[in-house]
């Protein structure tokens, strides 16, 4: 394994002028499907090891959430055409001579998350499921079969995480999940699931653009939107500036809005997501493993949602990227940021990647030898226990949207 680990020449990122960053929050269709696969993986791998007691090869990062068509208004509505979750991509579903149900397996966990999740969302009507999983090749399940402790990488991939977080971040994190949490939607129960927000730092001066949909059978005419739609305007401004002081802050919900155009200029939805009528999702298009889609950090182009959690690096190194870097700041005195990228080549063990690149910030002038050595000690320690890492990673310990 090769360690590189230098002085970032870049100041982090909250203090650097300019900053953008986006959150899809829980009832978005890209989201959704980043989500729903993964929670398929999940289940997969706790059958495969009840079957074969080991994880069995799957990559399960294609879908498609195909938009629906609603009839909306205030009051009521129905829907006309159900949305359509395509679900890929391989799968075993065969060990020996025992079948495994992957495709059954798949609709019923499916199922299970649009339940837990997204409470206006009836996955007996308003979903059609179509799983195409099919085995792997040979050559990639062959993998699976040569055994030892540790696997073989089924893909050259690298990834990439970082740690601390910025206020910016946070705020966008801490904001969706308020939103999509108890206290909010038990004050406003006829608001959706599907939350999308994006910030923007120039300097000090924050703007926040909020989109989320109000439920149309809880409201009884346009008046009523536009006042609901203030009280929850106030309430996002109260969250806001006690979550994050700023010389000047600006906020926006559901822009598209226009009080002259009747039920046609305002943000209403069935079920609480865009997936009913406006939006298609897909894996791999959503936030990344952070939680965030961060303009303005490095990022690779894999998406880790669905894929086997125990040879696919593209999505175990983009797990641990993140896990390293808040490790090395968390136990590494003297750090203020940290970077780190991990590289590796099919077919070589995923506990010896061809590269691990680390940027520094320190907080003194110079990145001391003492910090190099702590950060290449902990990485290399990490490694010798990745097979417990990848045992977490598969009983969905750590989520990937």
């Amino acid at each position: 394994m090769r360690i590189v680990c230098e002085q970032s020449i870049a100041p982090p990122l909250s203090r650097q002028r300019y900053e953008i960053v986006e959150r899809k929050g829980l009832g978005h269709p890209d989201t959704i499907c980043d989500a729903v696969m993964d929670a398929i993986s999940v289940a997969l791998c706790q059958e495969y090891e009840r079957v074969a007691g080991r994880v069995l090869h799957h990559n399960l990062d294609k879908s498609l959430l195909i938009a629906g068509q609603v009839r909306k208004f205030c009051g009521g509505g129905q829907v006309i055409r159900p949305m359509e979750l395509v679900m890929g991509d391989r799968a075993t579903d065969q060990f020996g001579t025992t079948p495994i149900p992957v495709q059954e397996i798949a609709i019923v966990s499916a199922k299970q998350w649009f339940r837990d999740h997204l409470p206006h969302v009836d996955p007996e009507q308003h979903i059609r499921f179509r799983p195409v999983m099919a085995p792997g090749s040979a050559e990639l399940t062959d993998i699976f079969t040569r055994g030892g402790g540790v696997l073989a990488a089924n893909d050259t991939s690298g990834a990439v995480g970082h740690s601390p977080y910025t206020p910016l971040e946070r705020l966008v994190l801490d904001l969706e999940a308020y939103l999509n949490g108890p206290s909010f939607k038990t004050e406003f129960p006829d608001t959706g699931q599907d939350v999308k927000i994006m910030a923007t730092r120039i300097d000090a001066r924050v703007e926040v653009i909020v989109a989320m949909p109000f439920l149309a059978p809880l409201l009884s005419d346009v008046a009523s939107y536009f006042a609901r739609k203030r009280q929850a305007e106030a309430r996002i401004r109260d969250f806001l500036h006690h979550a994050m002081r700023c010389d000047e802050m600006h906020i926006a919900l559901n822009s598209l809005d226009r009080e002259d155009r009747g039920e046609g200029g305002v943000y209403l939805s069935l079920t609480g997501t865009s997936a009913e009528d406006a939006d298609s999702g897909q894996v791999g298009r959503g936030n990344r493993v952070s939680g965030v889609i961060a303009f303005h950090r490095p990022a690779g182009a894999e998406a880790a949602a669905g894929k086997n959690p125990v040879s696919h690096v593209g999505k175990i190194y983009n797990v641990l990227a993140h896990q390293l870097a808040q490790e090395i700041l968390a136990t590494i005195d003297g750090v203020e940021a940290v970077s780190l990228w991990i590289l590796n080549q099919i077919g070589q063990p995923i506990d010896s990647p061809t590269l691990v690149h680390v940027q520094i910030t320190p907080i003194d002038a110079g990145l001391s030898p003492s910090i190099q050595h702590l950060v290449e000690d902990l990485i290399q320690e990490r490694f010798t226990r990745i097979g417990e890492f990848c045992h977490a990673v598969a009983h969905g310990r750590y989520p990937v949207c």
